[in-house]
């Protein structure tokens, strides 16, 4: 049945100040908005720049889609033994390392293909954890406005990720750094909402009862 209007509103405020919520959208908005960074800067970098055909080049993005799909399709296993706020701190503190490590490498003035596709790849594949992840912990506590939730969730995911890629594009010289900062940074932010968001979550359950 159809959510009534009255009630999505009304979720949609309960949402809006439900920090929990929020956190855990943003921590996937962030690393969607990292992906959107790539997305709107890495045919003119990988084409222009490093001289890569467009048929070459579709080859190497869908060889980082292949990991960011591949890796989350063991999102359900993975979290099945570990639990899922572990499988998202360790998924976002791996991806915001490689990214880190990405630019530390790139910064020095080191420009190779070769060493920006092995981090992308290995990063694309935590990010491929990262986002389901955090999608069910941020839905598992509001099944009753299950639509509403969703909604609002992928509005703020695609908003943070335009916003993202607006900015990047501020900064864009045609060289790889820029677009490898601008994904470093959204991982970084990813990064810093986790430590912040599952930890208050940790406080709530070791809380003792009143």
């Amino acid at each position: 049945p159809k959510e009534d209007p009255t009630r999505s509103s009304a979720g949609y405020r309960f949402l809006m100040g439900d920090r929990n919520f929020l956190g855990l959208v943003a921590i996937a908005g962030f690393g969607i908005a990292s992906f959107f960074v790539y997305l709107s800067s890495s045919s003119f970098i990988l084409i222009d720049h490093y001289g890569l055909s467009p048929s070459v080049y579709s080859v190497f993005f869908s060889i980082n889609a292949v990991a960011f799909i591949g890796m989350s399709q063991l999102t359900g296993l993975l979290s099945e033994r570990f639990g899922l706020k572990r499988v998202v701190w360790v998924a976002v503190t791996g991806y915001a390392t490689t990214m880190v490590a990405l630019f530390a490498i790139m910064a020095t003035g080191v420009d190779r293909l070769d060493v920006m596709a092995a981090l992308l790849f290995v990063g694309y594949g935590f990010l491929g954890l990262v986002i389901p992840t955090t999608s069910v912990l941020a839905m598992e506590e509001h099944g009753e406005i299950a639509g509403t939730a969703s909604a609002l969730m992928g509005t703020l995911h695609f908003a943070i990720g335009a916003l993202a890629m607006g900015v990047a594009g501020v900064f864009f010289d045609g060289t790889p750094l820029p677009m490898v900062a601008g994904i470093t940074l959204c991982a970084v932010i990813s990064f810093a909402l986790a430590k912040v968001t599952l930890g208050r979550s940790r406080q709530a359950v070791e809380a003792p009862a009143e």
